[in-house]
């Protein structure tokens, strides 16, 4: 068994209840890096900076920091990043530089580890020195019940940048938690808490159960000294001009299933059938060449039995709809925005494909402009595919469902079939143009009946079936190997503590 393996197999014995908490540093431990690093970046892209700010942030990342005058001076010059914004500003700035970069640097496994005391009731604290609006979103996206962070000060609703009280680094972390833990009567030495940097010994030593997260050298031969856990969290790492190739293959695989099903079309009375079953093939290979397998666990049977239905899937990535593809085959259609069908050859493939275009900035006509769609499952017997959350998300975490689809199913008297994916996020990240090699894994669970539903409840049964698909999440098959790999093949991630192969 694995360190990582032996930590959940720990938490899962642990007692339950919210007496017992969970404090995860931010910072090389939740994510790999240093969010000031995306800040920076963020602000050179702008061009919103001073050579002073690039100055300073090149010394301190060669010095380092080693103490809190040390950090202190990160602060400082970070402050121009902050001073003179609204706090709204400065939230929503956050919010955006996680989605956008920073989210691409979560460690997987580490879900799995907040999932499991969340499991036990344990409370969840993110304790980090970095400042309130990089750790804010993070700790809404993990349901964290508390955000410990340096704050700063705030007058008339601007932001100075001076930090108020002592920044959570180091000895100010671990009298931080010592603070909670007095308020929220919470057992400590049957806590737990996680960290990688050298700084946070107090940190560890505040609690009962530690563990150092790939840690800097110093805090790991101190916690080899000690006999804290040590997980060590390393993502396999892959050539980029392979990635480069493989991703262009599985484009001009794509492209040409898609030239396949235009000649098809010229030949047959049902160019869509021929559109989709060449997208189709064209994927089939363009899986292949990229390395990526999708292997689906259970349910393969309701891809077809449950048919016509309304498919839908949660979404993270821009390999979940051709995995979809991939899964359905035909006789599907899809809805997107009336902007993608203008763009130039990948408009005109989707519209060949029966997919239907809707003017989302109409909200006031959704449900006129989804009739066609209620048509075409009706009156034709196509099936939908189609994501509740209307978005990708930035984490494995599943976002809130629209109701659309599940009118779409009532109306046209069809079924919802949930479809489950896990680790197409970590195959290709939202953000990302390139595709590893990896396996997407998918459960397809039962039909859910549409029968007796009524407008006013749709809400209602969006939520329940949004639980179905967190609790297939939670409660999905993994085999664990002595290699320390906890995962049923060689490239999914989220239980992946070491990458040998």
């Amino acid at each position: 068994m694995s360190a990582l393996a032996d930590r959940l197999k720990e938490i899962r014995e642990a007692p339950a209840g919210d007496q017992i908490a969970a404090f995860f540093d931010y910072d090389g431990t939740l994510i790999e890096g240093f969010s000031a690093v995306d800040i920076l970046k963020a602000r050179i892209a702008s061009l919103d900076f001073t050579a002073g700010e690039v100055r300073d942030a090149v010394m301190i990342g060669l010095r380092g920091c080693t103490s809190e005058q040390d950090y202190a001076e990160v602060l400082k010059a970070t402050r121009p990043a902050f001073a003179g914004r609204t706090y709204d500003e400065m939230l929503e700035f956050g919010r955006d530089l996680f989605k956008s970069s920073t989210a691409a640097k979560l460690r997987p496994q580490m879900w799995q580890v907040i999932r499991a005391h969340r499991e036990r009731g344990h409370r969840i604290v993110i304790a980090s020195s970095a400042t309130r609006f990089q750790i804010e979103p993070i700790a809404a996206e993990i349901g964290a019940d508390r955000a410990l962070a340096t704050d700063v000060e705030v007058v008339d609703g601007i932001v100075t940048g001076r930090v108020l009280g002592r920044p959570l680094w180091g000895p100010g972390k671990a009298a931080a938690v010592r603070k909670l833990a007095r308020e929220w009567d919470l057992d400590l030495s049957a806590s737990f808490a996680y960290c990688d940097g050298n700084e946070d010994v107090p940190f560890l030593e505040s609690v009962g159960k530690p563990a150092a997260v790939s840690p800097q050298s110093e805090l790991r031969g101190v916690a080899e000294t000690r006999g804290w856990p040590i997980l060590d969290l390393r993502n396999p790492s892959y050539n980029t001009l392979g990635m480069v190739a493989r991703t262009g293959a599985f484009y001009g695989s794509f492209f040409g299933g898609a030239a396949l099903g235009v000649v098809r079309g010229l030949f047959s009375d049902d160019r869509t059938a021929a559109m989709q079953s060449g997208v189709a093939e064209g994927l089939d290979v363009g899986f292949a060449l990229a390395g990526v397998d999708v292997d689906v666990l259970s349910g393969a049977e309701y891809l077809t039995s449950a048919r016509p239905c309304v498919f839908v899937f949660n979404h993270q990535s821009k390999l979940d709809l051709p995995v979809m593809i991939h899964l359905v085959r035909g006789e599907a259609t899809g809805v997107a925005k009336r902007e993608v069908g203008n763009l130039p050859v990948f408009g005109q493939i989707l519209d060949a494909g029966g997919v239907v275009f809707i003017d989302r900035a109409n909200s006031g006509k959704a449900i006129e402009q989804l009739e066609p769609v209620v048509d075409k499952i009706r009156d034709e017997g196509f099936s939908l595919v189609v994501s509740p959350e209307g978005t990708r998300s930035a984490t494995p975490r599943i976002g809130a469902f629209k109701k659309g689809p599940f009118h779409i199913a009532m109306q046209a008297g069809v079924p919802v079939v949930p479809v489950v994916l896990r680790n197409a996020g970590e195959v290709m990240w939202r953000g990302a143009q390139l595709i590893k090699p990896g396996t997407v894994e998918v459960r397809v669970l039962p039909p859910v009946d549409t029968s007796a539903w009524r407008p006013e409840t749709v809400g209602e049964h969006a939520d329940a079936v949004r639980e179905l698909f967190i609790a297939a999440l939670t409660d999905w098959p993994v085999t664990a190997f002595d290699d320390g790999r906890m995962t049923r093949t060689r490239t999914v991630f989220e239980w992946q503590e070491n990458a040998d192969d």
